[in-house]
């Protein structure tokens, strides 16, 4: 090899290297260095002698290259050595396997070289071994990472089929930003949220009077108590007393708080006797039941009103306003509301529900204000009686829209007195002033709603209360 049109290395300026020269300048050149006669004997061995993994191979000298070649390898030399006494130095390295009594076995990278008038040839090799090393413990941590990677899917398969069959209610919930990571079925229908809908959210906002920072530190100070320590909250949505059981843990370098939840036993026990009966009437009563905060969140509902409503799943109804399953929307909610909390309750109140379907069920609601402490409702009973609204009426009980005992007794004399037109004009009078008196008192006088109510226009409402000399009365 020259560089450019240097002569340097052809003119002969180069003296003759001596020969106990020679032998470390091919041994520093390579890691072993074979003299091969066109025989196939190795006529020399020359190592690099900063390299001792090699040995002491003088025992090679004066055998056959052959001998110390795998059974794979011997073709490729003999190909290779045939093209080199056939005039054609192979262009490309060869990698051989040698062995020695197979006792041993390392790859190493020869370049041929003509060396001398004999057709010997030098082999100047370079020892693979390192790279077969690197080569094999990546491929050694390759097989750990899939094998680590097939671990972590198992453990997770495990996680999530523990997580959904278990009875017991399961929330997992960061220290750091108060925020559920994960929650189990269990976990979401005692707080009346979906699964999906828990995840993410602050888990101070399911439950009242705390904020974030003291839930959290409340549930670490529990962690800390010697026997399991616990702590007893009001859920939002469904009212019920919760008792969390906290255990912290560090993953990933973040603190999180595994909190185990149950009802609290004792809360839901009464004072009196046959509050299981009235619990499985609220479960499996044929009329539909409903709690509401006072401003209209559906607290809890049994499942009578989820078939009247037509919604599949709890989480469907809880948390939403009632006003959205009324005819009337926020009319008929304000009537619902503000008569309980003014007088207690409200016996009977007709309208129309609305289910997801669009259907509308004619229903007779009586509501009750239930003054709970710190979380007050509203109670509601709610029958369908879209089968007998063409047949009521027959009863002496008046409700908003039936015709009270003495009014109607009052028509009745009529009867032989007067004509039937008379009498029908005077019936329509009284019913007329006796809906427009109880659409007024629901609404508590709110004009609007009550020509809301009544399918009148808020003039013809004025004209009517003016006709019956109500406009005084209630204005």
């Amino acid at each position: 090899m020259t560089t450019g049109e240097n002569t340097f290395w052809s003119s002969g300026a180069v003296p003759l290297i001596e020969p106990e020269f020679l032998s470390s300048i091919i041994g520093a050149a390579s890691d072993i260095a074979l003299v091969v006669s066109a025989e196939g004997i190795i006529l020399s061995v020359v190592l690099n002698s900063h390299i001792d993994s090699f040995g002491n191979l003088k025992h090679w000298e004066g055998r056959p290259v052959t001998k110390f070649l795998t059974v794979e390898s011997v073709p490729k030399f003999e190909k290779a050595h045939s093209a080199y006494l056939d005039g054609e130095v192979p262009a490309k390295p060869l990698e051989l396997n040698h062995s020695d009594n197979a006792v041993w076995q390392y790859p190493v990278r020869y370049t041929f070289h003509r060396f001398g008038q004999e057709d010997a040839a030098l082999l100047l090799g370079r020892d693979l071994r390192p790279i077969a090393e690197t080569q094999q413990q990546l491929v050694q941590a390759q097989i750990a990472l899939e094998q680590g990677y097939e671990a972590r899917r198992e453990f997770d398969a495990r996680y999530r089929v523990l997580m959904s069959n278990s009875s017991q209610a399961v929330a997992f919930v960061s220290v750091l930003t108060g925020r559920i990571e994960d929650a189990n079925e269990a976990a979401a229908g005692l707080l009346g949220l979906s699964a999906e809908a828990l995840q993410g959210s602050a888990f101070a906002q399911h439950f009242a009077d705390r904020s974030s920072v003291e839930l959290t530190e409340s549930l670490m100070n529990a962690t800390l108590a010697e026997e399991g320590g616990q702590v007893t909250l009001r859920a939002t949505r469904t009212g019920q007393q919760v008792v969390l059981q906290p255990v912290v843990f560090r993953a990933a370098g973040q603190r999180v708080l595994l909190c185990r939840m149950s009802s609290d036993p004792g809360a839901g026990k009464p004072a009196e006797a046959g509050a299981g009966q009235m619990l499985s009437l609220f479960r499996s009563g044929v009329d539909a039941m409903l709690f509401m905060s006072p401003k209209g969140v559906v607290l809890s509902v049994n499942e009578s009103f989820l078939d009247l409503a037509g919604a599949p799943h709890l989480s469907d109804v809880v948390g939403r306003s009632f006003a959205d399953f009324l005819a009337r929307g926020q009319i008929d909610l304000g009537v619902l509301t503000d008569q309980p909390q003014r007088s207690g309750q409200m016996r009977f109140y007709t309208t129309r529900l609305i289910n997801d379907l669009g259907t509308r069920v004619a229903v007779e609601i009586s509501a009750t204000r239930l003054d709970d402490g710190d979380a007050p409702a509203i109670g509601c009973i709610i029958r369908d009686v879209s089968r007998s609204e063409a047949t009521r009426g027959g009863g002496n009980v008046a409700g908003p829209g039936q015709m009270p005992a003495e009014p109607a007794r009052k028509v009745m004399d009529l009867v032989g007195s007067a004509s039937l037109k008379d009498i029908v004009a005077e019936t329509t009078d009284v019913v007329e002033k006796m809906c427009i008196e109880t659409a007024v008192e629901l609404t508590n006088n709110n004009r609007v709603a009550a020509a809301e109510m009544l399918g009148l226009s808020r003039q013809s409402l004025y004209v009517k209360l003016r006709k019956y000399g109500l406009l005084a009365k209630n204005g």
